[in-house]
């Protein structure tokens, strides 16, 4: 699918112009957006548009590039990430632009790209430049970066109350689904980072540096999304590593009871195997009440083994819950 929208020279904004249309001499500038093409649609960016041949490939190529600019002769060429809401994978959107066009190319619906369509048609951002609108396509991008990021807050957040008192199994296997999720998302967030300190900071990017208050508010959302992926890390290995030291806890009380059990049956067993011994010819063997009598020396022993290990606490066995007690704060 082609969406085309131009601006001519006299300010009128036109929307679904051919695309043969697009380059007339009364058009100031245009925008061309590519999405769920088809063969025929993609072969237009070389034959119509003369990109790159390399520019292209990293639009056709299935495998997701990190976030980068390159510099052509007449237009620069971006490659931007965004996000999808939810699976958390980040996928290409491409940009091509100059003082004359932005052409934006993407396999697959985005939403924020839509909603500045959408947008463009209400206000009059095209009035302002290509730059601008390129301005306006990843401010976009970057603020559909937050709602996931706030996603996990909410989640580690539950998972340190463990209001639903879940086992830590579970709990373990959801902190580590978390850090998966985030491991997705830092792999866009600080190369988008360090792309737009790169356009801020190139000799080459002029026309980014007339709007570099616009461009420099993306780079600090950029910048705090990901300390907040940061602090998240470090507040879930805070989490994880309670839970384990729990766990661990928890398994070695269980295995000084059983222990303490089996050191309780030692001396009960070693009176039984002598007495279960097939001799003869052994002392009290046909005493009349050396059963009863046996049993309860056994059953003495066990008492006052019992007893002590009470006393001396291996036998003091309790749960413990790991209260929530610290909250994620944001800056």
């Amino acid at each position: 699918m082609i969406r085309t929208c131009v601006l001519k020279k006299d300010g009128e904004v036109m929307y679904n112009v051919p695309l043969q249309d697009v380059k007339k001499t009364d058009v100031s500038w245009y925008w061309v957006d590519f999405s769920d093409t088809t063969r025929k649609e993609e072969k237009l960016l070389g034959h119509f548009f003369r990109f790159h041949p390399l520019a292209i490939e990293d639009c056709l190529d299935s495998r997701s590039e990190r976030p980068k600019v390159d510099f052509y002769d007449t237009y620069f060429f971006f490659l931007v990430h965004a996000i999808n809401q939810a699976t958390l994978e980040a996928y290409e959107v491409d940009i091509f632009i100059s003082d004359q066009f932005i052409v934006t190319f993407h396999k697959q619906q985005v939403r924020a790209l839509n909603n500045l369509w959408d947008q463009i048609q209400k206000d009059d951002i095209l009035k302002e430049g290509p730059f601008l609108v390129l301005h306006s396509i990843v401010d976009k991008l970057v603020d559909d970066y937050f709602p996931p990021v706030y996603r996990i807050e909410d989640q580690l957040n539950q998972i340190e109350d463990n209001t639903e008192d879940e086992s830590i199994n579970e709990l373990m296997d959801k902190i580590f689904d978390i850090r998966h999720d985030m491991s997705k998302l830092r792999r866009s967030f600080i190369p988008m980072r360090d792309l737009l300190y790169r356009m801020l900071n190139s000799v080459r990017l002029e026309s980014v540096h007339k709007h570099k208050l616009y461009f420099h508010d993306i780079y600090d959302h950029l910048i705090k999304l990901v300390e907040m992926l940061e602090s998240y890390r470090e507040f879930s290995s805070d989490i994880r590593d309670n839970y384990l030291s729990i766990s661990s806890n928890r398994m070695n009380t269980t295995m000084m009871t059983l222990t303490v059990i089996t050191t309780i049956f030692m001396p009960l067993t070693f009176i039984v195997g002598i007495y279960g011994m097939n001799f003869d010819h052994m002392p009290e063997l046909h005493f009349k009440y050396g059963y009863f009598f046996i049993l309860g020396i056994m059953s003495l022993i066990a008492l006052i083994m019992v007893t002590i290990f009470m006393k001396v606490g291996w036998l003091r066995l309790g749960k413990k819950k790991l209260k929530g007690k610290r909250k994620i704060q944001l800056k």
